[in-house]
């Protein structure tokens, strides 16, 4: 009996950048630490929905439940019951390296030299087949799974050093790629930031009504439902040990300090409009993003609409900016079914119709300023224009507020290989006859960067548009390599 496909396939009629993943972790004394790391990862559904998982130690011991699919899917009523602790950490997983199946979900639990160690990842290690053969070699590590987590599990399990610092410190010493992590032992919550900072992860403090504890989470939004306070982002590099005697900090600092290179599609689609970065709401980030585009791609129309609701941010900028007035021409159905089968053309057409509905007395004689977050692959987009025509659009002017992505992402982005991604291969003109649109602008690299710095030194990493990746990349890298090489 095969197991049902779960989480968005290559060929799904929605075209966007796929998510990474979520990670949460907490330390709250007195508490049933699983039912909090759950109700974070309810926040954080949005950054992956194959899996989902939470582990908490207690007694020496640590237990874990995972499930397929949705949060609400992995977790029914009594599976939490035994997993107790005052520490744990959770995962919801969109799989970029490894296979979504059920050996693959996370945290993952291992044993080694510096004893028993559960791991929650969201990032992608590189360099992962080349560990994962030096672990077996050296130390006769096995490995059941196709990700690698279980390589950097292994890794840290058996890493040298005397505390979880120097151990985490080696391992980024070795490992290429990006990575936060939330790490449970029998006795200490630990939080760990690649250092390049690619992928987020923030601190928190719950309310003494709460067990005054600790948490993490990869974006705020985890952080409010789980009713703590903000308290900073982590730093790249950074290892946050948390135990009976404590919180500590250290950050690596290697060999050479490295600009922060922080994943810009943070910034346009991947964190949730009300999360927090850099002391920024995502929501306002998004606004100035759309009001950019105006400035470099104005056009006269009647109407600016978003694509719901990933870019209805932009497209308020757009219109504040532009004066344009902004309407509701789309109504996202968000009930729809992640996968099922039927021919490819069949598929898009009706998953287009599926998941948008338009409101032809809105639309009807409009002259439309269309604002979507990012194009990838070109294959939803014909499909919106088309919808948006046959409603009575009379001009659809699509304006995008990313770049045109010209290059895949090995650091925990499944984005497509550089032969899928449209802007490689077409022309900014090919791309627009081919959606079907009457003018098509995107945001420029510039612009975007002008306006996710903001007042902020730091940099970020925007390979996908540039071609120039903050570490040295495998460009035959596979999300199965692992799977390849088991």
């Amino acid at each position: 009996m095969s197991l049902p496909s779960y989480g968005p396939r290559h060929d799904d009629p929605f075209d966007h950048p796929r998510e990474e993943c979520g990670v949460v972790g907490i330390h709250s004394p007195g508490m049933h630490s699983a039912t909090l790391a759950a109700i974070g990862l309810f926040a954080l559904q949005h950054r992956g929905q194959e899996s989902a998982g939470v582990a908490a130690a207690e007694d020496g011991a640590i237990r874990v439940h995972t499930g397929m699919g949705l949060v609400s899917e992995a977790f029914r009523d009594g599976d939490l019951d035994g997993i107790r602790g005052d520490k744990a950490i959770g995962h919801t997983r969109y799989s970029t390296t490894g296979a979504s199946d059920a050996c693959n979900a996370q945290p993952l639990v291992v044993d080694g030299a510096n004893g028993t160690v559960a791991i929650a990842h969201n990032g992608n290690i590189i360099n992962s087949v080349q560990l994962r053969e030096q672990l077996r070699e050296r130390l006769g590590c096995r490995f059941d799974t196709t990700t690698d987590t279980e390589v950097i599990a292994h890794l840290l399990a058996n890493a040298p050093g005397d505390s979880w610092p120097e151990r985490l410190f080696h391992g980024m010493k070795v490992m290429d790629g990006a990575f936060s992590l939330a790490i449970l032992t029998p006795d200490a919550l630990i939080a760990a930031r690649d250092p390049l900072g690619i992928r987020p992860l923030c601190l928190g403090r719950l309310p003494e009504s709460e067990g005054h504890g600790w948490v993490f989470g990869s974006e705020t939004c985890a952080l409010d439902h789980m009713q703590a306070d903000f308290v900073r982002e982590l730093e790249p590099g950074e290892v946050v040990v948390i135990d009976a005697d404590g919180i500590r900090s250290e950050v690596y600092r290697g060999d050479e300090r490295r600009e922060r290179a922080l994943c810009v599609f943070e910034w346009i689609y991947f964190a949730r409009p009300d999360s927090m970065m850099d002391g920024r709401l995502m929501h306002t980030v998004r606004e100035e993003m759309g009001a950019q585009l105006a400035r470099e791609h104005p056009i006269d129309a009647d109407l600016v609409i978003g694509i719901p609701d990933s870019s209805t941010s932009a497209a308020q900028g757009y219109a504040k900016e532009s004066g344009i007035p902004i309407a509701n021409g789309l109504v996202r159905n968000r009930y729809v079914g992640r996968t099922f089968i039927e021919p490819e053309q069949q598929r898009r057409d009706r998953g287009v119709r599926q998941k948008f509905n338009p409101m032809p007395s809105v639309l009807r004689g409009q002259r439309l300023v269309v604002v979507d977050d990012s194009i990838v692959r070109g294959t939803t987009t014909p499909h919106v224009v088309e919808l948006l025509k046959k409603a009575g659009a009379t001009e659809i002017h699509l304006r995008v507020c990313a770049p045109p992505i010209k290059h895949p992402c090995y650091l925990g982005v499944d984005m497509a290989t550089r032969e899928e991604l449209i802007a490689a291969n077409k022309t900014i003109e090919e791309i627009r006859a081919l959606t079907g649109a009457d003018t098509l602008g995107y945001l420029s690299v510039g612009g975007l960067l002008d306006v996710a710095r903001g007042q902020q030194q730091g940099g970020f990493c925007d390979a996908c548009f540039t071609g120039n990746y903050p570490v040295p990349v495998q460009l035959d890298f596979s999300k199965m390599g692992l799977a390849r090489t088991a």
